[in-house]
């Protein structure tokens, strides 16, 4: 992993310069870089994480992918250290591990949907993979199947995978001299109707960040233009991308992660101080955990941003529609019969108007 940075570094020493604009500038046009809906522009929060545990197996040395259900956490590490999920407790102790269906080649990123772990097997620092795979996993006895998928222009390397509300996976691309690709199955399809493949996947737009300050990160500057993992809160509404250093919550009102990461102004939060981070999750219910590599050094805590779905601006959701439905059953039924016999007049008054025409 450490030789994979420096080639990193070395190609990115440059890149500082792609965007010119402070990503906590406000957004305005001549802020945007690449083509439409790419963006740099962000409003900058004092919100600041804390640390909530700090791991001690050193299997977790190279967290990479992180689920929250409440109290227990599941992570994985990244190329060759995939092989299974930890399972964790809110001490960041581990209690189990769940093994992985195939053999992965390089995963990047894990969500939770419908129940099962969706594991992100994205990762291609080098380029050359022809097929990328989403594989599903029973969080419990981890039987699962391996989703191939296929970039239709050509290989790269991606560390996010985003799961909404509406099961639609989205990737994200870890992009060093251009902006990040943002891709999703063809046709939009949902996890539940992804085969075994290679289904191919379709460009819906692009996002790309300008440097930071922020401290954290195996490559000074460089690193907090690179996207190295995301999330989706509980209820679909909030969005999270982030970089070595930085962490950008974009709205969803609607559940739309593509509207969100291509048309809203996200909230940036500057990151803690971390090794190599690449992981993010969200809680039920709405704090953000941050986890990362240790990078040859001491095991690093997982931090917790608390009521991080609160920074980001939200319409209140529209009421229920169950509830009209379950009006009182009289006055529904006074309604219809009403609407009846309206129906029945007209017909009636439509017949006798009818009738005159043809006899006049």
């Amino acid at each position: 992993m450490r030789s994979r940075l420096a080639l990193l570094a070395l190609a990115v020493v440059g890149s500082a310069v792609v965007t010119a604009a402070p990503a906590g500038a406000a957004p305005d046009s001549s802020g945007s870089t690449g083509s439409a809906g790419s963006s740099t522009g962000s409003q900058v929060s004092d919100a600041r994480f804390e640390t909530l545990c700090t791991p001690t197996d050193p299997g977790l040395a190279e967290i990479s992918g992180l689920v929250s259900t409440g109290g227990t956490m599941y992570a994985i590490g990244d190329s060759g250290t995939d092989d299974e999920v930890w399972v964790l407790d809110d001490q960041c102790q581990v209690t189990g591990t769940v093994p992985v269906p195939p053999t992965p080649f390089d995963v990047e990123d894990m969500a939770m949907a419908g129940g099962r772990l969706w594991l992100a097997d994205t990762g291609d620092n080098t380029k050359v993979r022809q097929q990328v795979s989403l594989t599903d996993v029973d969080p419990v006895t981890g039987a699962g199947a391996r989703h191939l998928l296929t970039y239709p222009d050509g290989p790269h390397d991606a560390e996010t995978l985003l799961v909404g509300r509406d099961g639609r996976p989205v990737i994200v691309t870890k992009e060093i001299l251009a902006a990040s690709g943002i891709y999703r199955p063809a046709g939009g399809a949902t996890l539940d109707q992804l085969g075994p493949g290679p289904a191919p996947l379709q460009r819906i737009g692009q996002i790309a960040y300008a440097p930071t300050d922020t401290p954290g990160s195996p490559m000074p500057v460089a690193g907090s233009i690179l996207v190295t993992g995301g999330a989706v809160s509980a209820d679909g509404r909030v969005v999270a991308v982030r970089t070595y250093t930085d962490v950008y919550l974009y709205p969803a009102p609607d559940g739309d992660i593509a509207a969100a990461l291509t048309g809203a102004t996200p909230v940036r939060v500057p990151m803690p101080n971390q090794p190599q981070g690449e992981a993010i999750a969200f809680t039920p219910d709405g704090d953000l955990l941050s986890a990362s590599e240790a990078n040859g050094g001491p095991l690093p805590p997982i931090q917790i941003l608390r009521g991080a779905t609160g920074l980001v601006d939200l319409p209140a959701p529209p009421p229920p529609v169950v509830a009209a439905a379950q009006a009182d059953s009289g006055a529904t039924g006074a309604v219809v019969a009403v609407a009846a016999g309206m129906g029945a007049a007209a017909l009636g008054g439509g017949a006798l108007w009818f009738r005159a025409r043809r006899d006049a």
